[in-house]
């Protein structure tokens, strides 16, 4: 499992990740600037950890065969660009040259549709279970990265989908330790 990071700007990828291309994305808008992460939390099913369903979802793959809970996301298509699992492993679904879709109705800083200008990444968790100490690892790694990269990301754009959807989403939750992951990127 990789331990260091470095954006490939040439083909939008993160060398140590492992590829699982989504077809859920599309072109950015011509001389768009990335100036922002948003961090998600995500589990399928709901509350459960270590299964495929979250890959499967993303690639547009049938999840409702693998559990009752998850009929409801049946032709729902949504990406983000990385998922960071609960045992540290970072998956790419989308290069980060193209729009993930991750964000959905959305607002941050007086601009609207946040997929149009930020990398979308999912952590394999809940708003009511703490995050592991490998998915705040990887997180600050990638993160400082992905600044390294586009330096018009900075520290203060880095935001949770709560921030930049607060009427409806509330991820990555009360128990992600936002003072944890500023201090890993000092």
């Amino acid at each position: 499992m990789a331990t260091h990071f470095r954006v490939n700007l040439a083909d939008g990828r993160l060398e140590g990740a492992i590829e699982c291309l989504s077809p859920h994305c599309d072109d950015r808008l011509p001389g768009g600037v990335i100036d922002a992460i948003v961090i998600h939390g995500i589990s399928l099913p709901p509350g459960e950890f270590g299964s495929d369903a979250i890959e499967h979802f993303f690639c547009g793959q049938p999840v409702t065969s693998m559990h009752l809970a998850l009929s409801s996301l049946e032709g729902i298509r949504v990406s983000s660009h990385l998922l960071i699992k609960r045992t540290g492993e970072v998956m790419q679904f989308v290069p980060f040259m193209q729009r993930a879709w991750h964000a959905g109705v959305s607002s941050f800083m007086g601009r609207t549709n946040c997929n149009d200008f930020s990398i979308g990444i999912e952590l394999e968790g809940t708003d009511d279970i703490a995050y592991e100490a490998i998915q705040y690892a990887r997180l600050s790694k990638i993160i400082l990265a992905l600044i390294q990269a586009y330096p018009a990301i900075t520290m203060d754009r880095i935001v949770g989908h709560s921030d930049i959807a607060p009427n409806r989403k509330t991820d990555p939750g009360p128990l992600f330790n936002w003072d944890y992951l500023r201090r890993l990127l000092v």
